[in-house]
C-alpha cells in the first residue's frame, strides 16, 4: 500500500468519531511495520485518548521502528488528555506521516518539531486536502476564531421557503428530510429563529442512532418562546434575546436553568459567533427561518450551504398542500447553473 492509502484509511477511521469529538477534531491513526498494519485507533470522544494513543495501545507486537500515519499533527500539550508526541517518541516510532499541521496555536508545528528533535523522520502534506475537508469546522474555528457556519434551507422552484401563512410542511420529501436531520449530527450546534419554533415546534434533534443531538441555539429578541417548546426538553440550549425581552418569561427561563444571553435591541451575528467561539462551539448549522438565514448571509460568515429545491410552485397559496407539484422531472447542468424541467399534470 502507498502512503496515500494508509492516510485514506486514517481518514475513514477518524469519521467514526463524527459528532462525538467536539470541540476536538476527528483523527484516525495507523501503525505500520514491515508492510503490515500492527495498530490502529481513532479519537472517540473529547476527553478520551487521542487516535495515536489508541493506535499504540492496540499494537500487535513491538512498535519500535514502525511508521505512524495520522491525519492531524500529534499534539504536544496537556489538554483534556496527556500529549501524544512523547508517547510516540517513547514507543520508538521511527517515522510519522501526517496529513495536516494542527491549526490550534497550542499545537501548530510544535508537535512536529518535538518529533523531529527526537530524530523521528517526518513527512507532511499527504492527503492534505481530503484531511482538511474532514475537519473543516476545526480549521475554521482556530483560523478565523469563530464557528464554522453552514446554512440549510428547503425552497420551492419559485424561491419560496414557506407560504404566505408560514406553512413549510412539507416542501421537501421524506428522504430529503431524513438526510437533513442526519446533517445535525455533523454539527455541534443548530440555530433557528423564534418564528421557526412558533410555527413548527421543531425537535432539532438527530433522531439517528449513534449520533448525538446538537446544542440548540434559539434567536428570540422578545422571548416569545413557549415554555413547553420541544427545543426546551433539556438544558442543551442557548437562548439569545435582547433588552426588549419579556421580563416575566426571562425570569421563568432563568429559574428553569436555561442559559439566556441578552443583547441590545438587535441580535448581531458577529457578537453571537464570538459568544459561541468562547463556549467552544466549533460548528453551527443554521436552519432558519428566512430572516435568520438572511442575517448570516448579510454578515458574510456562511462557509457552506445545503440548499434543497423541491419540484413545486408555491406562489400565493396559504398551504403547502395547495402548491403545484410538478411531475416528469429532469435536470440539466449549464456550467454552474442547474436547470429543472418539469410538467404540471
Amino acid at each position: 500500500m502507498k502512503d496515500e492509502d494508509y492516510l485514506r484509511e486514517c481518514i475513514n477511521l477518524a469519521k467514526k468519531g463524527m459528532g462525538h469529538t467536539f470541540p476536538n477534531p476527528m483523527v484516525g491513526s495507523l501503525i505500520v511495520k514491515d508492510a503490515a498494519v500492527i495498530g490502529e485507533g481513532y479519537h472517540k470522544k473529547a476527553g478520551f485518548p487521542h487516535a495515536e494513543i489508541e493506535a499504540l495501545k492496540s499494537c500487535k507486537g513491538n512498535a519500535k521502528g514502525a511508521t505512524l500515519y495520522v491525519n492531524l499533527e500529534p499534539c504536544v500539550h496537556f489538554g483534556r488528555t496527556p500529549p501524544c508526541a512523547p508517547a510516540i517518541i517513547k514507543a520508538g516510532i521511527s517515522k510519522v506521516i501526517c496529513a495536516n499541521i494542527d491549526p490550534n496555536p497550542r499545537v501548530s508545528g510544535q508537535g512536529i518539531a518535538a518529533l523531529k528533535q527526537a530524530g523521528i523522520e517526518i513527512t507532511e502534506g499527504v492527503m492534505e486536502k481530503e484531511a482538511r475537508e474532514l475537519n473543516e469546522a476545526f480549521f475554521t474555528y482556530h483560523i478565523k476564531k469563530r464557528p464554522f457556519v453552514a446554512i440549510k434551507f428547503a425552497a420551492s422552484l419559485d424561491g419560496k421557503l414557506a407560504t404566505e401563512t408560514g406553512d413549510a410542511k412539507w416542501i421537501t420529501n421524506q428522504q430529503s428530510r431524513r438526510f437533513a436531520r442526519t446533517l445535525r449530527g455533523q454539527y455541534q450546534g443548530v440555530c433557528v429563529g423564534i418564528n421557526t419554533v412558533l410555527v413548527d415546534d421543531p425537535h432539532l434533534g438527530v433522531r439517528t442512532k449513534g449520533f448525538k443531538d446538537p446544542f440548540r441555539i434559539i434567536l428570540d429578541s422578545t422571548l416569545r418562546i413557549p415554555l413547553q417548546a420541544k427545543v426546551l426538553r433539556d438544558r442543551q440550549v442557548l437562548i439569545i434575546t435582547t433588552n426588549l425581552a419579556n421580563q416575566t418569561k426571562l425570569g421563568k427561563l432563568q429559574e428553569m436553568g436555561f442559559d439566556v444571553i441578552i443583547f441590545d435591541e438587535k441580535i448581531a451575528v458577529s457578537k453571537l459567533l464570538n459568544i459561541l467561539y468562547q463556549k467552544e462551539i466549533i460548528s453551527v448549522l443554521v436552519e432558519g427561518g428566512r430572516s435568520v438565514l438572511d442575517s448570516f448571509i448579510k454578515a458574510k460568515v456562511v462557509d457552506k450551504v445545503y440548499a434543497f429545491h423541491a419540484p413545486l410552485l408555491i406562489g400565493g397559496v396559504k398551504s403547502i398542500k395547495e402548491a403545484t407539484r410538478l411531475a416528469n422531472i429532469s435536470f440539466k447542468e449549464l456550467d454552474k447553473d442547474l436547470l429543472t424541467i418539469g410538467y404540471n399534470h
